[in-house]
């Protein structure tokens, strides 16, 4: 007669969503950069080779812990092709390729529990700081005592374009022809990454 193995549980039909429901708490408590696969698997009580099975690796697990629809790894480089010069309207232009295509429906829904639900706004906030903020002003030949004012400041015209145009669909904003977009809040944003904030 075998003796029953102890120890961590092996993948079963659960584990995927334990380590899911581990992912979010730790993401949300402690931000990306803080949150490691051990301890999330620990929490989840599996072992760390099935959190990567599941997902890869952490990057992986932070977009579906958060539920967002696109990969920023997809989309940034037509952001950043081309240098600094016009990245604002790249950004506003690819921002706008997504929430305006059939993947936007659960940005929008997303966007819409982050604002009613605490837990959803700190995954959504890390999300945007760490997959995407981090990433372009990476890029960027800027000041270190400003990066993160210069990222949030980017963020107020990202979010604030999402929520006029998906949530609040305020009518000029919500009709208006991407391009339109593009050529009036591109330079807004450009000056946030690039130019003189102070």
């Amino acid at each position: 007669m075998n003796a029953r193995r102890t120890g961590r549980r092996p993948g079963t039909p659960d584990t995927r969503e334990a380590i899911l429901a581990a992912a979010r708490e730790a993401f949300a408590e402690r931000g990306f950069d803080a949150a490691s696969i051990r301890a999330i698997a620990a929490a989840a009580g599996v072992d760390p080779a099935l959190v990567h099975h599941y997902f890869g690796g952490k990057e992986e697990l932070f977009r579906a812990a958060t539920a967002f629809p696109a990969d920023p790894g997809r989309l940034l480089p037509a952001v950043l092709a081309g240098g600094p010069d016009a990245i604002g309207e790249r950004m506003v232009r690819v921002f706008l390729e997504v929430w305006d295509s059939p993947t936007g429906t659960a940005a929008v829904a997303l966007l819409r529990s982050a604002v009613s639900n605490d837990w959803t706004a700190r995954l959504l906030r890390e999300f945007l700081v760490t997959q995407v903020l981090r990433r372009v002003l990476d890029q960027l030949d800027v000041d270190p005592a400003q990066r993160a004012l210069r990222g949030g400041l980017v963020a107020t015209q990202l979010a604030g374009l999402a929520m006029m145009r998906y949530v609040l669909r305020l009518d000029a904003v919500a009709t208006a022809e991407p391009a339109t977009l593009v050529a009036a809040i591109g330079p807004t944003v450009q000056r946030y990454l690039t130019g003189d904030i102070t």
